[in-house]
């Protein structure tokens, strides 16, 4: 087994740390001599040196982090109510609604991304039933605007066209405060929308594990206890769900930091690199651009902050006992 791992696993992404160091355009021998070795050069163009790399860089970042933000909570919230749903000892169905639930995480991601394209298209059916009720839907896929900014420009705040004052005066790798507070895209929002549609169906299935080992002694307790289901939700149902909870956001998390597919056939970062993400953005360095060291660089970035992430998340999420005072 360790040789295993190691040969496909841990070798590997050795091999990938030392490209990173390089520059190289994959058409030599990486440990032969024939790359240039560059050292954290490529490290220092995506954090440090203005130009168009960083720039790229910063509006990857900007954007999955946006995906990240919303996918990550809803995908959770949905699972954990489907799962509370089907899990119902009295309701008629269960199985059936299971499957239906569950029938978009085993679809083909590249098949409902296709499906998306055509639901969400200017004449698509998504604007078709938006006009029903008087509302004129946008070209979901060609619409780079920021939705916090519309919502902002709306309400008569800021003029999304034409920002002003603080948030576009000042600039972070490359973008305006303004452009990274902007949101995600109308793009972007419809490729959350899918990733949560076809993501909650598998995390469902785990929470429906974790609650059917839940004892009924503990809701038999609580009901004899008067407590009612928000209660019992609150102060049973999460507690006993922390540790499920935590794999769920952490798989979430690591997914969604990930996302490449979704992106790579709904847009490839259009429109105006709003779709753009760091997997996507390693993936066209290395193969559109020639420059494996760069994307080698980008994917290590990625990494570091997963597990920063992940982290962090595991401090926010640990059992936190009641403190003993000290015996006098």
């Amino acid at each position: 087994m360790v040789l295993v791992l190691g040969s496909f696993l841990v070798l590997p992404i050795l091999m990938a740390l030392w490209v990173s160091l390089l520059h190289w355009d994959g058409q030599s021998n990486p440990f032969s001599g024939q790359a240039d070795f560059v050292g954290l050069d490529n490290y220092r163009t995506l954090f440090t040196q203005d130009g168009l790399d960083r720039t790229l860089f910063a509006t990857a970042l900007r954007n999955n982090a946006y995906y990240v933000l919303l996918t990550v909570p809803l995908q959770t919230g949905l699972a954990l109510v489907l799962a509370i749903v089907v899990n119902q000892r009295m309701l008629r169905g269960r199985g059936a609604l299971r499957t239906i639930f569950f029938f978009p995480s085993v679809t083909s991601s590249i098949a409902v991304a296709t499906v998306f394209l055509f639901l969400f298209q200017g004449s698509g059916a998504v604007n078709a039933l938006l006009s029903w009720i008087g509302v004129k839907g946008p070209n979901w896929f060609a619409d780079p605007r920021g939705v916090l900014s519309l919502v902002l420009g709306g309400l008569g705040l800021v003029d999304p066209e034409h920002p002003t004052g603080l948030l576009a005066e000042h600039s972070t790798m490359g973008l305006s405060w303004f452009e990274w507070l902007s949101g995600p895209s109308v793009a972007m929002c419809t490729i959350i929308l899918l990733a949560v549609w076809t993501t909650s169906g598998t995390f469902m299935l785990i929470f429906l594990a974790a609650l059917q080992d839940i004892p009924r002694e503990l809701e038999e307790t609580a009901a004899l206890e008067g407590v009612n289901r928000r209660q019992l939700l609150r102060y049973v149902t999460l507690p006993a769900l922390r540790p499920v909870l935590f794999l769920v956001l952490t798989l979430g998390l690591i997914s969604t930091w990930q996302v490449f597919d979704q992106v790579y056939v709904m847009g490839q970062g259009a429109p105006g690199n709003t779709t753009l993400t760091p997997a996507f953005l390693s993936y066209s360095a290395g193969f559109d651009n020639a420059d494996f060291g760069q994307g080698s660089a980008i994917a290590f970035v990625l990494l570091a902050l997963i597990l920063v992430l992940t982290g962090f998340q595991r401090w926010a999420l640990r059992e936190r006992g009641a403190r003993t005072g000290r015996k006098r």
